[in-house]
């Protein structure tokens, strides 16, 4: 049998401790948004922050001294530091890949090779056309390096941290952020630019 507590009009009416109810059950979602937003305003923020630098770095090294090793070096170690501030345990690769006019480097194709096996890559002794004759084949047509005078040369910088929350253990994504900031500028023309030879033509390897 009901206790006459319980069916007084004066219970049913009582709303106190209502919110509290409520706010037990909208905390958790307003808690995820949050995070969530949070960890997006900084993969935002540091993407920004990783496209400036290396364009900053980029048209460090386009000048003379960007082709010494010891300088290209010193450049690559400012984006290191850079997105260590604003990173946990970032892993940074660096790409530099250079090519004679800006259409070449935007079209980015493979050397011409003679696919006898049909599988889509230049192997298996397949021949193939050394355009920029550095004896192995290029499948995006550039050569790996900073190039020279007047060369346009493919800066990329891919970096892979942590998420700063661990929301994607809710989502089930991975739990790493991946960024890829590139940028394509023209080497200084601090003397006349280098000509290849006539292309060779290989065999795959």
């Amino acid at each position: 049998m009901t206790p006459r507590a319980l069916r007084a009009p004066c219970l049913y009416r009582d709303t106190r401790g209502a919110a509290l109810i409520e706010f037990a059950i909208v905390a958790p979602v307003l808690c995820l948004l949050l995070i969530g937003g949070f960890d997006i305003a900084h993969t935002l923020y540091t993407r920004a922050i990783l496209q400036g630098i290396v364009q900053k770095v980029a048209r460090d090294a386009s000048l003379e001294t960007g082709t010494d090793a010891q300088v290209s070096a010193a450049l690559d170690a400012r984006v290191t530091a850079q997105v260590s501030a604003l990173t946990k345990n970032p892993q940074i690769v660096f790409t530099r890949r250079f090519y004679r006019t800006f259409s070449l480097a935007a079209a980015a194709q493979a050397e011409s090779y003679t696919d006898t096996n049909k599988n889509g890559t230049c192997d298996a002794g397949e021949p193939y056309v050394d355009a920029n004759n550095n004896t192995v084949w290029d499948s995006d047509g550039g050569d790996a390096g900073q190039g020279g005078a007047k060369d346009r040369t493919l800066y990329t910088v891919t970096v892979a941290y942590p998420h700063m929350f661990p929301l994607w253990r809710f989502l089930g994504t991975s739990s790493t952020t991946n960024l890829v900031a590139t940028t394509i500028l023209q080497n200084q023309p601090y003397s006349d630019q280098a000509s290849y030879a006539a292309a060779t033509v290989r065999n795959c390897p």
